[in-house]
């Protein structure tokens, strides 16, 4: 989480939110139903915890712009992490994120017991190898060093690029789940595993690294411009898409939001802001 969010008073505010969420609802309206049987008061802001770039940045200029004529009033929490954007939706300090694939959730999911479920696709980052030491793949030599995040999704998709680009080569099938140890040949190269919002600052320290594209963001890197090489986009399972807990799909204010991210505005928005470093996702099943 940003650290100028002090995590007592965001405590304080999203108990406050929770209480506040009574029955007000029509009661014949049957989305207007939380998962535990009361009803969504409209009126609450909803409260979304994102990424700051890309998710934050697109998620402020629906707020900005397009939610107003939607009736919907929306809050962006920013969390610089990728566990703290689960656990308060889980926990129901949130309403819900912004920040995650699919094979992500799937593992957290499973290694955390918890229940978020995807609403609908918003937009894919290409995940990218960034070096300050070399100009060009070729230019990556036997004994040099390459960082990877250590999340397991994330180091599979990572070493999936590396072998793509014939970096190293890896066991048949381990696809995105790959770890180190199913490298087959490592081609005489190091690897450093480290927490993937850390790896851009270790650029000066490595030889090249591997960046999820919103920390490239981050770090004022262009995916398009700066990577050295990137993922392709056809047929990418990595779009990023707005959650929730499970029960909470109906909310008629995530409805309205979900409609909003998949809107035209927003798909201009992220082409002319993002010039190829973001993708728009829109159409591709969340699920």
């Amino acid at each position: 989480m940003r650290k100028n969010i002090k995590l007592t008073a965001f405590a304080a505010a999203t108990a406050a939110l929770a209480l506040g969420l009574t029955a007000c609802g029509s009661s014949s309206d049957p989305s207007s139903t939380k998962a535990d049987g009361g009803k969504v008061d409209e009126s609450k802001p909803l409260v979304i915890a994102a990424s700051p770039s890309p998710h934050a940045d697109i998620l402020n200029f629906v707020k900005d712009k397009l939610a107003a004529k939607e009736g919907l009033k929306l809050e962006v929490k920013e969390f610089t992490d990728y566990v703290l954007p689960n656990t308060a939706t889980e926990q129901g300090q949130v309403d819900g994120n912004y920040f995650q694939h699919k094979p992500y959730l799937d593992d957290f999911n499973k290694k955390n017991g918890t229940h978020i479920v995807p609403v609908v696709n918003v937009h894919l980052e290409p995940l990218g190898l960034y070096s300050k030491k070399v100009k060009a793949l070729t230019d990556i030599k036997p004994g040099q060093t390459v960082a990877v995040p250590n999340d397991t999704t994330n180091e599979g998709r990572a070493l999936q690029l590396l072998a793509a680009n014939k970096l190293i080569t890896l066991k048949d099938g381990v696809g995105t789940s790959a770890k180190l140890s199913d490298i087959t040949d490592k081609k005489g190269l190091e690897f450093k595993e480290l927490e993937a919002a850390t790896v851009p600052r270790a650029l000066n320290d490595v030889d090249a690294a591997v960046i999820n594209g919103n920390y490239a963001l981050e770090a004022n890197l262009s995916p398009a411009k700066d990577a050295l090489v990137l993922e392709k986009a056809e047929g990418n399972p990595y779009a990023n898409f707005l959650a929730v807990k499970d029960g909470k799909q109906n909310d008629p204010r995530i409805q309205k939001l979900a409609k909003l991210l998949n809107s035209d505005e927003v798909k201009k928005f992220i082409e002319e802001k993002y010039q190829g470093s973001v993708i728009p996702a829109f159409g591709t099943p969340a699920a």
